[in-house]
């Protein structure tokens, strides 16, 4: 049996990223709708060894559909989601509109998949670094759970879309020629060769937005409600994949030994974890594929009961589109 899956917001680089993911799954699509604004209507996106015509985006958009995989910006997503609903289909979200309401399940497949039962009509898709870093400590938490969980996210530059990547791009060519650097449009600062302690806008406690997701989304995927999170996001001058140091306190002291083979045994992880031979998480090494890579695991020296460890993920896709790639998997088993 088929089904009927549209992208909304397909021409973004997550919503192409999505259409790639559902091919290589083997997502058993009948018809696949791209959508995106009037602009890109009538363009061809490849898909399957063929080609798929974008349609523009609108209320009327959704009729026929099963799955709706969003891609697109919260305006967008709160427009369009009553829409979804009323013709029918469940809406996969990966904006940030509906993650922490309550009527709507937040899913990393590998932590909670169970809530998707109780879905009317919509499923969040996490933040990016949410997602890489719960698949990463969940396998953890599973045999003790965490009092606190202090986080610093080293992020790539294409975790702000086309325009990050093109901004490190000719920067970098720029200061490599000796010419002045172009406008820059994407960061507040120079990005090539610098490292941006801010991502997202701030928050009255001096947290980001984009710091505090880590806490708030955390709570609700891994039913942790108490559990305390301070978080640091860094955007730094790396393409692709997101990088994350982490340390827990836990309620119960934990053998590293049994913390390995936790992360060799869970889903979606790879444990790699042999510094003495140069062998630890790296952003190259992650990109493009969808498993996080969980390495440098020690005891924490400052945490009672506490495990620092090291992950690295793909925040394209395990921390978008393959995610909810996945959410859409467990809604026709």
């Amino acid at each position: 049996m088929g089904y009927k899956v549209a992208v909304l917001g397909a021409t973004g680089a997550v919503g192409s990223e999505m259409l790639k993911v559902l091919a290589e799954r083997n997502f058993p699509v009948d018809e696949l709708v791209p959508l995106a604004s009037a602009r890109s209507a009538g363009k061809k996106l490849p898909f399957r060894g063929g080609e798929v015509e974008i349609r523009e985006a609108g209320p009327d958009s959704f009729k026929g559909m099963d799955i709706v995989l969003g891609a697109a910006e919260n305006d967008i997503a709160r427009e369009m989601a009553p829409h979804i609903r009323k013709a029918g289909a469940v809406f996969v979200d990966n904006s940030s509109e509906f993650r922490l309401d309550p009527e709507v399940p937040l899913i990393v497949p590998e932590v909670n998949a169970g809530d998707v039962a109780w879905h009317k009509g919509i499923i969040s898709n996490p933040n990016c670094v949410t997602i890489i870093a719960a698949v990463a400590v969940y396998p953890i938490i599973k045999l003790s759970p965490a009092r606190k969980i202090i986080a610093s996210s080293y992020q790539a530059v294409s975790g702000a879309g086309i325009g990050g990547l093109r901004e490190l791009e000719a920067q970098s060519r720029a200061l490599a020629a000796g010419e002045p650097l172009p406008e820059m449009k994407t960061f507040a600062h120079q990005i090539a060769f610098n490292l941006i302690p801010k991502i997202g806008g701030m928050k009255d406690n001096g947290y980001s937005s984009e710091e505090m997701k880590l806490q708030n989304e955390g709570r609700k995927i891994m039913h942790l409600p108490d559990v305390k999170v301070s978080c640091t996001c860094v955007r730094v001058p790396v393409y692709r994949s997101h990088s994350i140091s982490i340390q827990l306190e836990l309620e119960e002291e934990l053998g590293l030994d049994a913390v390995r083979a936790a992360i060799q045994a869970a889903p979606g992880a790879v444990l790699c974890d042999d510094p003495a031979a140069e062998v630890y998480p790296m952003p190259l090494d992650t990109s493009d594929q969808d498993l996080v890579f969980v390495g440098r695991i020690r005891k924490d020296l400052a945490l009672d009961n506490g495990i620092a460890l090291w992950c690295c993920g793909d925040q394209i896709r395990k921390g978008a589109a393959t995610n909810a790639v996945q959410i859409a998997e467990l809604l026709i088993k």
